[in-house]
C-alpha cells in the first residue's frame, strides 16, 4: 500500500442527502492506519478502525475513502526470467544418472554404477582363454531385466545378448559367489558412507516362506503360514543389510535352518557380539547358538505373548495399550528384517521361486540386495 499526500479538501455530505459515514476524525484515523499497516487488507484496515473508533463500514466505503484521500494499491512487478538467465533446465537427477549409447531400459547399470562392480566381472589383463562374444556389461544389464520383470529367459528383448549366452553367464557367476561377493563389497561401502564400521557387530535373524512355481526342484510345506513351496533365512545388519542367506524347503523349521545361516554370517562378519531373534528361535536354538559362536542371542517377544508374559512390580497395576487386545505392533530390532524381506520382494524375480536349484534362488536375492546398494551408492547429491 502507497500514501499519496492528502488534499487539503475532505469529502462532504451531499446537500440534502444521507451524511457520509465516515468522519473527518475517522479519516484521519484511517490515514493512521494504513500508515502503520501499508500491507493490511480492507477487510483488516475496516477492523482496525472499528477497533478504534467503533465505527461499522464495509469494505467499498473504505476503498472509497482511501481513493478519495489519493492513496492507491501497488503490486510488486513479476519477473519475468530469460532463458540466459534460467540456465539450463535441470531435473532431479546428474549426468552420472543419464543413460546414453544404451537401451532404455531403467534396469541397465549407469556408468557410476558400472564403476563399482566392473572389475567383478571383466576378465582380468593377461588371462587365457577364447576372448568374450558379448559384453560383460551386456551380460549384466540382461541379468538386472530378468531380475526386475520377472521375464522367462527366452522372453529377453532383442537388445540384449541372446538368451542362452545370458543364462549361462548368470548360472557361472551364481556358482562362483561373485554376486554375493558384489553385495559384501557394497555393503561395507555403504556402512562406511553412513558413518559405520565395515564389519557389524549386531544382527537380526528371520525367515521368509515364498511360493514355489511347478519348474521343480526341493520344496515343502509350511504348516504355519499354509505355503507351500521354499524358506529364506536371512542374517541382515541393523540396517537392514543382508549379510548371510540360505535357501531350504519352506517345510524345514527356523530353528534347524538357523545353525547353517548363522555359521555363514559369523564367518563372514567375525565381529559379530549379538544377534537378535523371534520366539522361534528361542530355548534349545538360542542356546546352541550362544554356546558355538559365543555371540549373545537377545529374543524379542510380542507383548502380548501368553507364553511368557511381562514381569512388573507387584504392587504396579498395567493396563495394557488398547484393552489388551494389540493386533499389530513394531517389534524393536525386528523390524529391520521384515523390511528386508520387503526390499527383496521388490523385484519380481524375487516374489516366487521359479528355478530349480536352491543357489540359484539365492544368486537372485544376492544380486537384488546388490542393485538396491549400487542405486545408493551412486546417486550424488
Amino acid at each position: 500500500m502507497a500514501t499519496k499526500s492528502l488534499p487539503d479538501s475532505q469529502p462532504q455530505a451531499n446537500a440534502g442527502g444521507r451524511p457520509p459515514a465516515l468522519k473527518p476524525e475517522h479519516i484521519a484515523a484511517l490515514h493512521d492506519i494504513v500508515t502503520e499497516r501499508a500491507q493490511a487488507s480492507l477487510q483488516e484496515i475496516a477492523d482496525e478502525l472499528h477497533h478504534r473508533c467503533g465505527v461499522h463500514v464495509c469494505t467499498a466505503t473504505i476503498r472509497r475513502a482511501l481513493r478519495a484521500q489519493g492513496i492507491v494499491r501497488l503490486k510488486p512487478i513479476r519477473r519475468v526470467f530469460t532463458t540466459a538467465a534460467k540456465g539450463p533446465k535441470r531435473y532431479g537427477y546428474t549426468a552420472a544418472h543419464r543413460r546414453e549409447d544404451v537401451p532404455t531400459y531403467s534396469t541397465n547399470l549407469t556408468d557410476a554404477e558400472w564403476e563399482l562392480v566392473a572389475d567383478l566381472f571383466e576378465r582380468t589383463p593377461g588371462q587365457r582363454g577364447t576372448p568374450a562374444h558379448y559384453s560383460r556389461r551386456g551380460l549384466v544389464d540382461a541379468c538386472s531385466y530378468v531380475l526386475r520383470t520377472g521375464c522367462a529367459w527366452r522372453l529377453l528383448p532383442p537388445t540384449f545378448p541372446p538368451w542362452q549366452a545370458v543364462y549361462k553367464a548368470f548360472a557361472r557367476w551364481a556358482a562362483a559367489g561373485v554376486f554375493e561377493q558384489m553385495q559384501d563389497r557394497l555393503r561395507q561401502q555403504w556402512r562406511a558412507r553412513m558413518g559405520r564400521s565395515g564389519e557389524p557387530t549386531a544382527a537380526v535373524i528371520d525367515a521368509q516362506s515364498n511360493r514355489a512355481s511347478p519348474q521343480g526342484g526341493e520344496s515343502g510345506f509350511d504348516a504355519a503360514k499354509k505355503i507351500k513351496g521354499r524358506k529364506r533365512n536371512l542374517v541382515v545388519d541393523t540396517m537392514g543389510l543382508v549379510i548371510a542367506l540360505t535357501v531350504t524347503a519352506a517345510s524345514v523349521q527356523d530353528r534347524d535352518a538357523a545353525a547353517a545361516v548363522v555359521a555363514q554370517a559369523c564367518t563372514k562378519a567375525p565381529g559379530l557380539e549379538k544377534l537378535y531373534t523371534d520366539s522361534a528361535y528361542s530355548g534349545k536354538c538360542a542356546r546352541d547358538i550362544e554356546q558355538r559362536h559365543r555371540i549373545r542371542v537377545e529374543v524379542v517377544r510380542h507383548p502380548e505373548n501368553r507364553t511368557t508374559g511381562t514381569l512388573h512390580a507387584s504392587k504396579q497395576v498395567v493396563v495394557p495399550a488398547g484393552g489388551g487386545n494389540v493386533a499389530f505392533l513394531i517389534q524393536p530390532k525386528r523390524w529391520v528384517v521384515e523390511r528386508t524381506h520387503a526390499w527383496t520382494e521388490r523385484w519380481r524375480r524375487t516374489v516366487m521361486h521359479h528355478d530349480r536349484k536352491l543357489d540359484i534362488s539365492a544368486a537372485w536375492v544376492w544380486l537384488a540386495e546388490a542393485r538396491m546398494l549400487l542405486n545408493r551408492l551412486a546417486y550424488r547429491v
